[in-house]
Parts: C-alpha cells; sequence; structure tokens
C-alpha cells in the first residue's frame, strides 16, 4: 500500500515540473534580456502567455487528422510520466519511480518529439514540416548522445536508475571525479544546449532561417499552440533538473520522507536551476551562432565525449 506522505510528495513533484517549467522560462528570458542591455518581459510572462492561448480559440487545418490534435496531448503526457519518475524533490524513489529508467526517461523524451513532429507534417503547411525534418534530423543525433549518457552512467552505479545514480555520486568523490563521469556531463551538458534551442545551435526568433522547434508550431493555435509552449517549458525543466539532479549537482536533497523536506528540496532546486540559467545566459552571451549544417558537428563532438567516457571506464576500470 502507497504511504500518503510519498503519495503527497508524488503530487508535489508533478506540480514543481508543471508550474516551475514556465517560470524557468520566464527567469531565463528575463536574465537573457539583461545580457543585451534591454529590461525584458517579466519572469511571469510565460505564465500569462499560456493563460491567453488556453483561452483562445482552436483552429484546424484542412485537411488534418486526429494526429494533429494527439501530438501535443501525447507528448504533455510523455513529460508528465518523466517528471513523476526522476529525482526532482526527493533523492528516493517515489511511488511511480519504478515505471521507467533514464533508458526509458530518454525514450519518452524521444516520444514525444516523434509526435511533435507528426503533429507538424499533418498539418499540411510545407514550413511546419520544413520546421519537423530539421528536428528529426538533428534528433537522430542527439538521441545516440542522450543514449551513450545513460550508458557511461550505467557503467558506473551499474544500474540505470537515476536515484541510484544520485545517490552514488552525491556520496562518493571518486566516483564524482572520476574521467567517466565527468565526460558524461559534459556530454549531456552539450545535449542540453541542443535540445532546448539554445545558442550555438539555435537561436530565438520565428524569423531565424534555421528555425526548427518554433516552425513546427506555426500551424497550431488557442489550446493547442499554449501546450506545445508548455511541452517545450517542461522539456528544458526536465532536461535541466536530470543534469543537475543525476549528473553536475547531485548534493544536498535531504532523504527524509517528509513533505517538510521535499519542500526544501523544492527551493534547493529552484537555486540549482537559477545557476544553471545564468550559466547558459553566460554561454549564450559568449558565442555565435553556429551554421545549420554544423550542427551535427556540434552533436558528434557530444556523442565523442559520451563514448570516449565509456572507453575511458574500460580502459581505466572505474566503477
Amino acid at each position: 500500500m502507497v504511504d500518503i506522505a510519498a503519495q503527497e510528495i508524488n503530487l508535489l513533484q508533478a506540480a514543481v515540473v508543471l508550474f516551475g517549467a514556465p517560470l524557468l522560462a520566464g527567469v531565463y528570458a528575463r536574465a537573457r534580456a539583461w545580457t543585451e542591455s534591454r529590461q525584458g518581459p517579466s519572469v511571469l510572462q510565460p505564465y500569462y502567455d499560456l493563460a491567453k492561448y488556453l483561452r483562445k480559440e482552436t483552429l484546424l487545418p484542412d485537411g488534418s487528422s486526429a494526429v494533429f490534435v494527439l501530438g501535443p496531448l501525447v507528448a504533455f503526457g510523455a513529460y508528465l510520466t518523466i517528471a513523476v519518475v526522476v529525482p526532482v524533490v526527493t533523492p528516493y524513489p517515489l511511488p511511480y519511480a519504478g515505471l521507467v529508467d533514464l533508458l526509458g526517461g530518454g525514450l519518452l523524451f524521444g516520444l514525444a518529439a516523434l509526435v511533435v513532429a507528426l503533429a507538424a507534417l499533418d498539418s499540411g503547411s510545407n514550413y511546419a514540416a520544413l520546421g519537423a525534418s530539421r528536428a528529426t534530423v538533428f534528433g537522430a543525433f542527439g538521441e545516440p548522445v542522450l543514449i551513450m549518457v545513460f550508458v557511461a552512467v550505467a557503467v558506473i552505479t551499474g544500474t540505470n536508475n537515476p536515484y541510484v545514480t544520485t545517490q552514488l555520486l552525491a556520496g562518493s568523490a571518486s566516483a564524482y571525479l572520476s574521467p567517466t563521469h565527468l565526460l558524461a556531463t559534459a556530454a549531456f551538458f552539450l545535449l542540453l544546449l541542443a535540445e532546448t534551442g539554445k545558442l550555438p545551435v539555435e537561436s530565438p526568433g520565428h524569423l531565424e532561417f534555421g528555425l526548427m522547434g518554433e516552425a513546427q508550431a506555426y500551424e497550431h493555435s488557442g489550446r493547442l499552440y499554449g501546450l506545445l509552449q508548455w511541452d517545450g517549458w517542461l522539456k528544458q525543466f526536465l532536461l535541466a533538473t536530470i543534469f543537475l539532479n543525476v549528473f553536475a549537482a547531485p548534493w544536498g536533497l535531504s532523504a527524509s520522507p517528509t513533505l517538510a523536506a521535499a519542500l526544501a528540496n523544492t527551493g534547493l532546486l529552484g537555486a540549482k536551476l537559477a545557476g544553471l540559467a545564468g550559466l547558459l545566459v553566460l554561454v549564450e552571451a559568449s558565442l555565435a551562432k553556429i551554421r545549420l549544417f554544423k550542427v551535427q558537428d556540434f552533436l558528434v563532438i557530444a556523442f565523442s565525449l559520451g563514448l570516449l567516457s565509456v572507453v575511458t571506464w574500460l580502459w581505466l576500470g572505474v566503477s
């Protein structure tokens, strides 16, 4: 029988991901504006935008099918599933953590990307299809990076359970400082830049020639468009949280199985995300966008780092 406190913490974790994702996007947009000597939008602007889109009428393109509608919904469900199975506000597994491991989470990220691309293609728009094709091509380079990073985690910990990884790395300096872990973390950071549309891979703006993610939503409107925006914020929040709590900064999470401890961990997560947002803003302020045909080279470098992390473990016998 599931403990009542564990259920409450699970609900808290889902709420933190669902409603923290727009806030992270707002904080990032405001910080990025400051680096450009602009005041920037309010950190709450994503909430205002989401409320506006969810009130608007949804229009469907002529000739579209149920795929056009189901794409954003299935992606939202995939991200919500990931939200309750990865370490977000606890270093110990919650009731639904056994549903998937890290590799299963990677497959769910892939499923979300696939259904969004299919919805874009189903719209019949050439521009949406262009964005979907580009996102799919570069996603084909990104998925091997994610798998290789998770393989590196598996050889360090002997399992693909993210909670085991968090606890091991938080409690063992030798495991954290091992070449295998450091190389895998670097690979994941490059993947984070690519998958969340940050420079040097992609720059914001609807008129950007190299546009990928935004173009897929061009034919969506109203509630479906709002849901696609929310999907993008959820993806960014989840990847950033996994990067922090499983790879880069697994320390500090209280293992006390109480709601108060989970709330304290939520505050700690907010501080970690703020630090990561600052780092990403610094990276974007320092780099220019690479050319579209060079994005695959960027992802190949990330894959090479992930592969090198595994080879290093095999060579040095790091466990």
